[in-house]
């Protein structure tokens, strides 16, 4: 039995998506910024894509959607596209839970004058509203704040930090991927003045994404060339990536009203099924969290096994989960996320998430249940032996 619980790093691509992109690599291959047919047919499934993933988020209208390779591409376009428009080091505002292409672009920042503040977060991985109000200085310029945490499943309330920042007259970006496709986004009630999401956290291709940019925003563009995406992002297009993006949004768009409950049904269900397992401890907000998403840490007795033990573990056994701890040139890192919700350096090892996705039944939730109940146990008992011999 193979059961794929890894659907936070990315997911399989829809059929429909599928047939979409062989469709436009066999027949509209065209440099979609030639004048001629070739290019003008495949200029079209651009912005056909382009009105798709425009009507996802309810962008009020599609030229406010910039096409870009990913999440990680989309994050630094606007960070460093609001950063290029000023010529000395200002202030921006982070969490201290942010996805690596923020927090690194951050750290590079500072290494140019930049002000950066990272908000703490509760042990559920929150933001408090009243830290981004007093947080929030004169020459503050932007406000970045992740929508749905990959490794936690925390959602922040990113209405009531958005209104925050724009009450102060600051810009506010929002790292959506992990919530695109999976929970209604409606940037037209939502105030954020920029948005980035990726296609292959919701069933598109891997190597498309977009960045939403609210109409009247400035940004200056990170790559220069043929002028591409209002001269914003400059590449000739990835037409069938994009235009598989595009399909992968009207399809989340169709199936989230019915998707969505579904997920969560099992989540709850998965949680509850590991309740009685006292070497798991739930991390993350309960409630306020991704619909797909478990995550725990692994507390043992002699807290000798690490998230990335139970990952090779469960890959054995034909399930696919993934960990939070990163290792580094050999040596296992703790993770920056649960470090910063105040778990210790070895709990904060022994990290673990699964994320669910269309494919996955209730028999797949029971059956994983009961097999990490098992190695587990297998893996404790084997430790207490290594200690007593």
């Amino acid at each position: 039995m193979q059961i794929y619980l890894d659907h936070s790093a990315t997911t399989p691509p829809h059929p429909d998506v599928i047939t979409k992109v062989q469709t436009v690599l066999s027949q509209q291959w065209g440099n979609p910024s030639s004048l001629h047919s070739w290019g003008n047919r495949a200029a079209t499934e651009i912005e056909i894509a382009r009105g798709e993933v425009a009507q996802l988020i309810n962008a009020a209208t599609p030229e406010t959607i910039l096409f870009t390779s990913g999440g990680t591409e989309s994050d630094n376009l606007a960070l460093l596209g609001v950063v290029a428009q000023y010529s000395s080091p200002q202030h921006l505002i982070i969490s201290s839970v942010e996805h690596s292409a923020i927090e690194q672009t951050a750290k590079r920042l500072e290494t140019r004058g930049w002000e950066v503040t990272r908000l703490p977060v509760d042990t559920k991985g929150r933001i408090h509203p009243w830290d981004l109000e007093t947080a929030i200085q004169s020459n503050t310029v932007l406000v970045s704040i992740i929508y749905g945490q990959s490794e936690v499943g925390t959602l922040q309330p990113i209405a009531e930090l958005s209104r925050i920042a724009h009450q102060k007259g600051v810009l506010f970006h929002t790292d959506a991927v992990q919530v695109t496709g999976k929970l209604p986004i409606d940037v037209q009630q939502l105030p954020v003045d920029f948005l980035s999401l990726s296609g292959h956290k919701f069933y598109g291709m891997q190597g498309a994404g977009a960045l939403y940019v609210r109409s009247g925003i400035d940004l200056k563009p990170l790559l220069t060339g043929g002028g591409q995406e209002r001269q914003l992002r400059s590449g000739t297009q990835a037409v069938g990536a994009i235009a598989g993006l595009g399909v992968a949004a009207q399809l989340a768009k169709a199936e989230m009203t019915t998707e969505t409950p579904r997920l969560e049904k099992l989540r709850e269900q998965l949680f509850d099924l590991l309740a009685d397992c006292p070497y798991l401890i739930p991390t993350g907000d309960r409630t306020q969290r991704l619909p797909h998403h478990v995550s725990f840490c692994v507390k043992t007795p002699e807290e000798t096994i690490t998230g990335k033990t139970l990952v090779r573990e469960l890959n054995l056994a034909g399930i696919g989960i993934s960990a939070g701890s990163a290792c580094d040139s050999g040596k296992l890192k703790p993770s920056p996320i649960l470090s910063a919700m105040g778990y210790s350096e070895t709990m904060a090892l022994a990290g673990i998430r699964l994320t669910l996705g269309r494919s996955t039944t209730e028999a797949d939730i029971k059956w994983t249940a009961m097999v990490l109940k098992q190695v587990l146990q297998r893996l404790i008992k084997a430790s207490n032996l290594v200690l007593t011999t």
